[in-house]
């Protein structure tokens, strides 16, 4: 599958990868400061998300088979790999499928282990959503806000947005809701068990329960080369919270 990306910089190459409901847009600020201190920042459109291909196949292995094909497709050698929530556990699932590929890997918020389902109330307040009687975006925020409380998560999911027939005044989804729904499952699995050499850093918001101290221990047995930072008062989305604060300890992880 070709992936839709952007790419700013030039240098090494640093591969960005977004969380559930999330697109490579989320990330511009962050990717024009790496790429001013010396990479080609890429942030990727997920299978099912952004302005990626829509595909009823939806796991891990696929997901992370897609990365690897887009490293082929871009010729990138030894490329470093930074993943938030789910795009964490699709880096770890391509460090096991294809071992010994990565220069670094940074894991965002997000453990090896099996979630219990956390975004029930999210899809029950997507799929409440009608674009067939819904024609306006603050129509779509008024649905959402009946099962959505917290108006940071409502502005996140409202950016992925779109006209899709502007004559006929009808939106939608960039991401696929209806695969989302139906294969949710296989995006709270555990990574199955692996050791890994590839020097990896794993960044924990303060306000997160998303990584625990048993967590820890776990990337310890996986990971040889293991460095843990937390970033205080950020919760799950960590450099969306605290961008200045990600960006230190990444560069300093990744420039070294």
């Amino acid at each position: 599958m070709r992936l839709a990306y952007r790419v700013v910089g030039s240098g090494p190459p640093l591969l960005i990868l977004h969380g559930l409901f999330g697109q490579s847009d989320n990330w511009n600020t962050l990717s024009k400061k790496f790429a001013d201190i010396g990479f080609s920042a890429y942030t990727i459109d997920l299978r099912n998300h952004g302005l990626s291909p829509h595909s009823s196949d939806w796991n891990y292995t696929v997901m992370a088979t897609d990365v690897h094909e887009f490293m082929h497709e871009h010729a990138l050698q030894n490329p470093i790999l930074l993943g938030h929530s789910m795009g964490g556990k699709v880096s770890m699932f391509y460090d096991i499928l294809f071992p010994g590929n990565l220069k670094k890997i940074i894991i965002a918020d997000i453990a090896a282990k099996q979630y219990p389902p956390q975004h029930n109330d999210v899809l029950k307040a997507l799929l409440s959503v009608d674009f067939d009687v819904i024609k306006t975006r603050k129509e779509a925020e008024d649905a959402l806000s009946k099962h959505i409380f917290d108006i940071g998560t409502r502005q996140f999911l409202l950016k992925n947005i779109y006209w899709k027939d502007s004559l006929n005044n009808k939106m939608d989804w960039r991401f696929d809701l209806k695969t989302i729904s139906e294969n949710y499952p296989n995006v709270s699995v555990e990574v199955p068990l692996f050791e890994s050499s590839t020097p990896c850093m794993v960044i924990k918001g303060s306000k997160s329960n998303y990584i625990l101290d048993t967590d820890i221990i776990d990337f310890k047995n996986r990971y040889s080369q293991l460095e843990i930072k937390v970033i205080e008062n950020a919760g799950h989305w960590v450099h969306a919270e605290q961008p200045n604060a990600f960006f230190e300890v990444t560069k300093n992880f990744i420039v070294t």
